[in-house]
């Protein structure tokens, strides 16, 4: 009878070392650093230079260039930069990758910004910004202002523009000496750290280092004073952001993709919805829109949003097809199902004629009382080889709807109040307030 052998157990340091590097690469760098307490084996395989380069390609967004013939290990590499770095691991691929991008469009596209970024803070100013405020900035800040330390006080400001007849903004995103400056301790505000900044109104994005006031920590915010109160410490606020990491990114992701229209070499700030355009023969029509935080308040309700429209004639159109713009129609509909309807000559105050690749724009602007509302209409216009052919362009439906908004804590438990006692005691209990004006849309912008 044939007896096989048993087959002899292979060791660590028997099995094949391309095998266990790619069993290795799997590994995340805390991994490593385990493994390579193992064994001697293990401890030579995981410092291999390939393993180091791909983490530092993954977490510090380091490349072959970054790297001299000759010099320090990929490991060496990773090491100094964890020494520097490291609690940011978890922010610092993704704010580096988002500063990076918007870096790339800012010089092809505003050249002038990339001059007012202001070089990284170091991890010493930034633990000295945190005694003065005698408050923890997060860790997603810090690793952004390790990169970039906000930007000169200059115009135009990195954090987007607007400009509407005599109203500008330009909001400045500020150094954190700046914004330790600026940072509050009045009631309704307190534990606040403004991001940004615009000399031509006032107004700044702040963010909530503390969870006080129902604010929620680290969330970006816009201030909005509440005017019916009599107490001035009453806030309410226009959420932007739910941490520094998550506002920064969206914004950036916004501008490298094309979301914001560049004018002038600024970033305007208008939304525009791929699908809201509508083309009616040779003449095409799209909507962009924007909210103003800054024109706008919660109590009373006074919510100012302004659009930007784009006509343009297409290039193929036949001369034939040169018209001139007679009036414009609007059907408004608010979240409270108030209709209007509105109508009248021209687009502030102008007549444009439409010729073969023509393009037209301009910008209006409207109130509601409602936090959400959506326009439709069309243009009529007539031909100018025969004025009594006359024809209607669609204007495409387009929504617009105010960011996520807020109240603080000490007058929802006294509206909550109020109400009991008016459901208790008054039959004639009338759920929302008269604002007078303000109760309708004001059109006299349109």
């Amino acid at each position: 009878m044939l007896i096989m052998a048993a087959p002899a157990e292979l060791g660590m340091d028997q099995l094949p070392s391309d095998p266990l590097l790619h069993i290795l690469s799997y590994l995340d760098y805390r991994d490593l650093v385990r493994c390579s307490s193992v064994s001697r084996r293990l401890n030579d395989l995981c410092r291999h230079n390939l393993l180091w380069k791909r983490l530092c390609c993954k977490h510090w967004l380091l490349t072959d260039s970054d790297r001299q013939p000759g010099g320090p290990s990929w490991f060496s590499i990773f090491r100094q930069r964890y020494a520097d770095l490291g609690r940011y691991i978890t922010h610092y691929g993704v704010m580096r990758r988002a500063w990076e991008q918007l870096k790339s469009f800012l010089r092809q596209r505003c050249p002038r910004m990339i001059a007012s970024l202001k070089e990284g803070a170091t991890e010493e100013e930034l633990n000295e910004i945190e005694a003065q405020i005698g408050c923890r900035l997060p860790d997603d800040y810090r690793c952004s202002y390790r990169i970039h330390n906000g930007q000169k006080l200059v115009i135009p400001g990195l954090m987007g523009s607007m400009s509407l007849s005599n109203h500008y903004r330009s909001e400045v995103l500020l150094d954190v000496e700046t914004a330790a400056g600026g940072f509050q301790h009045r009631t309704g505000m307190r534990q606040c750290l403004p991001l940004t900044f615009c000399f031509h109104t006032g107004l700044s994005q702040y963010m909530a280092l503390e969870p006080v006031e129902g604010r929620r920590e680290f969330e970006s915010f816009y201030p909005c004073p509440d005017q019916t109160a009599q107490d001035p410490s009453a806030i309410d606020m226009f959420i932007t952001g739910s941490c520094f990491l998550d506002w920064f990114t969206t914004y950036v992701h916004n501008v490298v993709n094309g979301e914001f229209p560049i004018i002038r070499e600024q970033i305007f700030r208008y939304v525009h919805d791929k699908s809201c355009v509508a083309t009616t023969d040779d003449i095409t029509v799209s909507v962009a829109t924007s909210f103003l935080p800054e024109l706008s308040s919660i109590h009373p309700p006074h919510f100012f949003f302004t659009y930007r429209i784009r006509i343009e004639m297409s290039r193929s159109a036949s001369p034939d097809a040169a018209c001139q713009l007679d009036s414009r129609y609007w059907k408004i509909t608010t979240s409270d199902g108030n209709v209007e309807e509105v109508q009248g000559p021209g687009v502030v105050g102008e007549f444009p004629i439409m010729t073969p690749g023509k393009v037209h724009e301009y910008a209006s602007c409207t109130t509601f009382s409602t936090p959400s509302e959506y326009m439709e209409g069309h243009y009529t216009f007539h031909k100018l080889y025969n004025k009594e052919e006359v024809f209607q362009v669609k204007i495409p439906r387009f929504h617009m709807v105010c960011p996520p908004f807020r109240e603080p804590p000490l007058r929802t438990r006294r509206q909550q109040k109020m109400s009991a006692s008016h459901f208790k005691d008054d039959d004639d209990f009338y759920e929302g307030d008269n604002f007078g004006d303000l109760g309708g849309i004001n059109m006299a912008a349109l």
